[in-house]
């Protein structure tokens, strides 16, 4: 996750991030998660972290900081000095890395390069734990599983939903998927890492899925803010004029959200408010309006032809979260 896309997921925090009940009179989910923290620390079970670029190094350095001793590894190893001088142990190897820790912490730049690195140390992987927070699909991540259960480790597929700078915070967002006894066995440690640590179900793909239709979220939308600004700046009016209302606009999103995944769920579109054919055409004038001022208008021309297909597939009276039928017929072909 980067930088830009993960400060979008940052919550304000009114209730434990823990256990999401509120905190007791006077204590602030600040002051919980630090109870918890010191309660991890005196478990100081030992960690190994395979990885050092700026995600990793943000995650061994929550380690250090909560007390647990870690060990860390990167192919070159000129990264991590200063984790070093915190007292870490770097490893001259995957295997040494690895038998240090009982969880092995992965963190690299896809699943291809973090299957290598398991495979060039799996007999010493024999019996650990794999946390991969590794960025990848989700059948990358389900085959990662499938291989370490053939070789007798326990694998747990995760996701950093939060920028470097807020790793170790209570708020932090990170997702974990695979064996709910495993996840639970290590939850104290996880927690270090985050938070705000949630269990998104026993199936390992599961945090890779999410992860990936959080970030389909944010792309989109990112790139129609973008479009929004270029579209009023083409006009003479500069984005931040647009901006307030742009934010106040986003405040009817999760009334939204939660009816389009409704209407999904129960497979029924009811169009009394928002048809297909009547929003097709606000898309129209989006268009139209960019064209005038030469703005290039190919991501609403995007939503135009997927609107138009919903529409010729007869749902030009339903809801917007018809073209979930579009989209899932387009899939299964």
């Amino acid at each position: 996750m980067t930088e830009l896309h993960a400060r979008s997921f940052m919550p304000a925090v009114r209730t434990c991030s823990k256990t999401g009940r509120r905190c007791a009179s006077g204590a602030s989910a600040e002051t919980t998660y630090r109870d918890m923290n010191a309660n991890t620390e005196k478990r100081r079970a030992p960690v190994t972290v395979l990885g050092l670029g700026a995600m990793g190094q943000a995650l061994a350095r929550a380690f250090l900081n909560a007390g647990h001793p870690t060990t860390v590894w990167n192919r070159s190893p000129d990264k991590g000095a200063d984790l070093v001088e915190k007292g870490a142990v770097r490893a001259a190897t995957v295997k040494e890395a690895v038998q240090a820790s009982g969880l092995v912490v992965v963190c690299v730049v896809d699943a291809a390069a973090s299957q290598a690195i398991l495979e060039s140390a799996a007999s010493a992987m024999k019996g650990r734990v794999v946390v991969d927070v590794t960025s990848d699909t989700p059948e990358k991540a389900r085959a990662a599983a499938a291989w370490a259960t053939r070789n007798g480790i326990e694998y747990i597929d995760g996701a950093v939903m939060v920028p470097t700078v807020s790793v170790g915070t209570p708020e932090a967002l990170f997702l974990y998927s695979g064996n709910r006894g495993v996840f639970d066995a290590h939850l104290p440690t996880l927690r270090v890492l985050g938070g705000n640590a949630r269990y998104v179900g026993p199936e390992a793909g599961m945090a890779a899925l999410f992860d990936l239709a959080l970030l389909d979220v944010f792309y989109s939308s990112s790139a129609s803010i973008v479009h929004a600004f270029s579209l009023v700046g083409a006009n003479g009016v500069m984005a931040k004029a647009l901006l307030p209302y742009v934010v106040e606009f986003f405040a009817i999103m999760p009334g939204i959200a939660d009816m389009l995944a409704t209407n999904i769920d129960n497979g029924k579109h009811p169009g009394a408010l928002d048809n297909l054919t009547m929003e097709a055409t606000g898309v129209d004038h989006i268009i139209e309006a960019s064209h005038d001022r030469g703005v290039d208008a190919s991501v609403l021309e995007a939503v135009r032809s997927l609107f138009r297909r919903a529409i010729d597939a007869g749902h030009g009276a339903d809801s917007l979260s018809s073209l979930a039928e579009v989209i899932r017929k387009r899939a299964a072909r």
